[in-house]
């Protein structure tokens, strides 16, 4: 650095420019707009070396344009940076030096800068120099470094119990009375004053974030806290909270953490102003721990479950007479609920010491289901759903959720039960007044809350029914919108529509599957005979195919092992079924068919399969039985036929008998009990069975399937024994090996001769027979699906190894029995 001033080429202040202000030319005025920084620069350095009075200097800026406009304060500000940065020149000269400061003081004297510019941006020196401070520079710097130390550096220790309340009485009567306030300008008046508070009362902040947080806590519907939060550390709420959850985890501390906050953080992680993770880590107990326990709870549940209807062996025959009394035929379709209620009951003070189980419920409470589907998938080993607190507030999100579309599907229904001749499905229709369908989306979440509520839907009947009508309302309208896209004309953008919706449809489809398999079915075996629930799922049910339903009664009891709410209750259907089949007879077929309904009511699946399972071992059982299936609904006739093709295709079991010729006696029984059954209730679906026999028959198999219970000259055709029985009974005819001549004479004459003939004194004018015959022809020949007739006689023909009018032309004895059978049937 020069001893002296740089040297400086002026290329505004010139010495043209000096004489004519030296001059006192006051019309003097530059021709072009000069820049602010670089003139002034000129003019301080003109003024230090002397070369202009410092009087001269206002009429020097009065004679130029700058290019940027300028304010008298920028202008100020400007010449104190440009003297501050020529004072810190400490080899300047102290001539220089001396009219630098006296230019300096000139300028605050003559209002052309701020005194308060210098102050903040000169050395100590030099202001002590240009006497603009009053005590010394090296006085002024030890100050410096104190208030700099204080405000860095020194740690303000609150206490807390020895703190002013003035401030924090002030704080809480204001966030009280904040909260009755409404208007839109609230939240910043009561930030400002909370600023204010903090400030003039030196409060603790983190003190003053826990008071608004229990403020907040007392009152949660006040939304004017969630715009006071933004003011204090994202990272400081969690923390908070976490102190909180921990004073309630003291051993000494008996008290349950209150609900209040619970709610509170739920809200505070559905704003995202905390991390669910960052919360979850303060919460006890800890997952694995709260595992094990429930494991060591539930594994004794389990064992209680399985020994429901075990023989004790160290029991006396007294005890054995005792419990197989006539008089004690009772039922009990309560056992499990019991049984469940005493675990929940058992389980509460788990709700009440388990904070995650806590902070679940408030979830559900503000009606955050991303979050609180996040701890159920994490908490799922401890079964959640079981507690009644968790269940209701799920119940009461899943009202919320179906509340529109059930109000959407409710109203023609509504206006459809004051006409008479409204049925059941026609009563559920979803096309508005003006003949378009409209359609009834769902969200993903109200498939995911009914995974999530599994069996436990059964202790709100009617949320179940609600959940049933919007479940087939909501299939039933993607399904017509398919079917109007269909009949429209073709387009590029019809076809993007009909693309669409079939791709709705089968999501659709694919998720009403889900919630049938995971929650419907499941809840209904707990529902203690409730024949209306059960017709409810079968609306659903009713609108997909068979197979569909096949594969969700196939995968019913998948799960009941692990549940022992759920296998409680098959234990007790399977214990209490067999009870009454070992009493059922004609004399008491009312009473103790009634209670046979009433438990397949509840538990369909067990006890059907228990009923077939006696079927085959007791043939003398298939009459009572059948009579007392009329109190049976039709979703438990479609589950009877499935046990009764899950019976037929069960491996590991002989179909005949050791000779090779004649038919195993379960065989024999399971064919007849369902040619009765299907002769008595004409109502039950057939195609189901008719697809097993052609696909049965596409294997070669055809020992359950042959038309003729024995061909005698041919013992390699054992017999179509399932078939025959259903035409046998349904259509009503009776066949005998040996024929006489009388009635083979009877063959070749009118229809009410050949009717007498074979008819074995079955009257003719009976309405259930006609029923029969009639359900067995559409099952075989129905109008919208493929027909199953020819196939499946093609394929009997196939078996025989003979084409159908060889068949037919080979025995006198099969063609009058096949003939008179398919001219009652066709």
């Amino acid at each position: 650095m020069s001893t002296t001033l740089p040297p400086m080429e002026c290329l505004y202040v010139t010495e043209e420019f000096l004489l004519e202000l030296k001059s006192g030319n006051r019309s003097f005025r530059l021709p072009h707009p000069v820049p602010v920084l670089r003139f002034l620069c000129e003019l301080s350095w003109t003024l230090v070396r002397g070369e202009l009075p410092f009087q001269k200097c206002k009429a020097a800026l009065d004679s130029v344009e700058f290019v940027d406009k300028m304010s008298a304060v920028g202008l100020g500000s400007n010449f104190a940076d440009i003297i501050t940065q020529m004072a810190q020149d400490l080899t300047m000269s102290g001539e220089y030096r001396s009219r630098l400061i006296k230019l300096a003081k000139w300028l605050v004297e003559s209002a052309l800068v701020p005194l308060r510019f210098f102050q903040e941006r000169c050395e100590e020196e030099f202001l002590w120099e240009a006497e603009m401070i009053k005590i010394k520079a090296q006085d002024l710097k030890g100050k410096e470094v104190r208030v700099n130390t204080r405000l860095l550096y020194q740690q303000t220790k609150f206490n807390l119990l020895r703190e002013e309340s003035e401030g924090y009485a002030k704080l809480v009567t204001l966030l009280c009375r904040g909260s009755e306030d409404t208007a839109e300008n609230t939240s910043a008046a009561t930030i400002g004053i909370i600023k204010s508070l903090i400030g003039h009362f030196d409060l603790d902040p983190n003190r003053v974030f826990d008071i608004v947080l229990e403020c907040f806590e007392l009152q949660p519907d006040s939304n004017v806290f969630l715009e006071l939060i933004p003011i204090f550390p994202k990272s400081h709420a969690s923390q908070i909270l976490g102190f909180k959850f921990q004073y309630y985890q003291r051993m000494e501390l008996n008290s349950p953490v209150p609900f209040g906050l619970y709610k509170l953080t739920a809200l505070l992680v559905r704003e995202e102003f905390i991390d669910l993770d960052s919360i979850c880590a303060h919460l006890l107990p800890k997952d694995h721990e709260a595992f094990e326990h429930y494991n060591i709870f539930s594994s004794k549940r389990l064992d209680e479950a399985y020994k429901i209807g075990k023989i004790n062996l160290a029991a006396t025959g007294k005890d054995l007479m005792d419990d197989e009394k006539q008089g004690d035929v009772t039922i009990d379709l309560f056992a499990a609920l019991d049984m469940e209620t005493e675990a929940v009951a058992v389980r509460f003070s788990d709700l009440e010491k388990n904070q995650t189980l806590g902070l679940l419920t408030g979830f559900l409470s503000v009606d955050d289901w991303y979050h609180a589907h996040i701890l159920f998938e994490r908490l799922s080993p401890l079964n959640p759903v079981a507690h009644t607190q968790i269940c209701d507030g799920l119940f009461r999100l899943i009202e919320k959720t179906i509340s529109s579309a059930y109000n959407i599907i409710r109203q023609p229904h509504v206006q459809n039960c004051g006409s008479p001749a409204v049925a059941g499905i026609d009563a559920m229709d979803v096309t508005s007044s003006s003949g378009h369908v409209s359609l009834i989306d769902l969200p993903k979440e109200f498939f995911q809350m009914l995974v999530t509520v599994g069996p436990y839907l059964y202790r709100d009947t009617l949320l179940l029914q609600k959940v049933c009508r919007v479940l087939r309302g909501y299939y039933m309208s993607a399904l017509e919108l398919v079917d109007s896209g269909d009949g429209a004309l073709n387009g590029e953008s019809l076809i993007t529509r009909n693309r669409v919706l079939r791709l709705h449809l089968r999501e659709g489809r694919s998720m009403v599957e889900e919630a049938l398999g995971a929650c419907l079915l499941p809840s209904l075996q707990l529902v203690p005979a409730n024949p209306a629930a059960g017709q409810e799922i079968w609306e659903v049910m009713s609108v997909l195919p068979y197979e569909v339903r096949y594969r969700l009664y196939g995968e019913w009891e998948k799960d009941d092992e692990r549940n022992p709410m759920v296998l409680a209750a098959r234990q007790t259907a399977k214990l209490d079924t067999r009870r009454i089949l070992k009493r059922l007879a004609k004399e008491n077929l009312k009473q103790l068919g009634r209670m046979v309904a009433k438990l397949a009511h509840a538990n369909p699946m067990t006890v059907l399969r228990t009923i077939v399972h006696q079927i085959e071992a007791y043939r003398d059982m298939i009459t009572p039985v059948v009579d007392a299936f009329k109190y049976l609904t039709q979703l438990e006739y479609d589950i009877l036929e499935y046990v009764v093709i899950e019976r037929l295709a069960q491996g590991g079991r002989d179909k005949l008998k050791d000779d090779g010729l004649n038919l195993s006696d379960w065989l024999q029984s399971l064919a007849s009990f369902w040619g009765h059954l299907c002769k008595k209730y004409p109502s039950m679906e057939l195609r189901g069975l008719f697809q097993y026999l052609v696909n049965q028959l596409k294997k070669g198999q055809g020992i359950e399937l042959v038309l003729l219970q024995v061909c005698q000259g041919n013992p390699g055709c054992p017999g179509l024994r399932v078939w025959w029985e259903l035409v046998q009974q349904m259509a009503n005819v009776q066949y005998t090996e040996n024929l006489t001549e009388e009635q083979l004479d009877a063959m070749a004459g009118s229809e009410t001769l050949r009717y007498q003939a074979t008819s074995f004194g079955v009257t003719r004018n009976n309405k259930a027979l006609f029923k029969s015959t009639n359900r067995l022809r559409d099952s075989l020949l129905p109008k919208d699906e493929p027909k199953l007739a020819i196939p499946l006689l093609l394929l009997i023909a196939q078996h025989r190894s003979v084409p159908l009018w060889l068949t037919v032309i080979a025995s006198d004895m099969y063609f009058v029995r096949l003939s008179h059978s398919y001219a009652v049937v066709f």
